[in-house]
């Protein structure tokens, strides 16, 4: 899979991208990235690539020519995705359907944002990674290479890693725990310890439904749970409390 990112700051991107996972990716072949910064398709001496907002207001305004020269100038198919806070919310659904890509486009917004004409006439889609506003668009394009990057074949040790994270499959994922079995007095759940694989899948099942239906209620809601192992749970997690 290949990432090509428009940015008015390449540099940001170079830690994140030469460590842990996303390095090993690039080593191995699975995964490569190209930064491209947007000030080497502008043509004055001074690299402009912002002006003032037609009909007033604050901040500044990215150009349309440098980022439609800089895309057009090495542009070989796929999506071409806009990072802004106005976009749609970014979740693992989105991650897994841009790991199909062959090739995927990320252009980084900044100042008060681009030119309308970008996103009408440039991008297929337009994405946020929450209700907040960032400085540029740079981080958010690092955590959605990083978030799409994990899903490819062989990027991580093993799927069962993918299958069994939080979001993977709706909900968030149940507790872990490693050695010491006891530490200050805290002690890891009797069930992990026993090597009754069904119990211990029982337990983990019901610990997940527990954290989504409390910390997430929103994704709670949108789960179809009819088989008879979640009712049952969730009638013993309603008897519990």
């Amino acid at each position: 899979m290949h990432f090509d990112i428009f940015t008015l700051f390449p540099d940001m991107f170079q830690g994140p991208f030469s460590e842990s996972i996303l390095k090993r990716a690039q080593e191995r072949g699975l995964l490569s990235i190209a930064l491209h910064n947007i000030r080497d398709a502008t043509t004055d001496k001074h690299h402009v690539v912002d002006d003032y907002p037609y009909g007033g207001g604050a901040g500044m305004v990215m150009k349309p020519e440098p980022i439609f020269k800089a895309v057009e100038s090495i542009y070989q198919g796929g999506p071409i995705i806009l990072l802004s806070p106005k976009g749609r919310l970014f979740n693992q659904q989105i991650a897994r359907t841009l790991a199909q890509e062959a090739r995927v486009t990320l252009i980084c917004g900044h100042y008060e944002g681009v030119d309308e004409r970008v996103r009408e006439h440039l991008v297929t889609d337009e994405i946020s990674i929450g209700d907040y506003v960032l400085t540029g668009g740079e981080l958010a394009a690092m955590v959605v290479v990083d978030a799409t990057s994990r899903l490819i074949p062989g990027v991580l040790g093993g799927a069962e890693s993918i299958l069994e994270e939080s979001h993977s499959g709706g909900m968030l994922e149940y507790p872990h725990y490693t050695r010491p079995p006891e530490f200050r007095g805290w002690r890891v759940p009797d069930v992990l310890l026993s090597g009754n694989h069904a119990e211990i899948g029982r337990w983990r099942r019901k610990e997940s439904l527990k954290r989504t239906r409390e910390r997430r209620p929103d994704l709670f809601e949108k789960l179809n749970l009819s088989s008879k192992q979640d009712v049952k749970l969730l009638r013993e997690l309603e008897e519990e409390e």
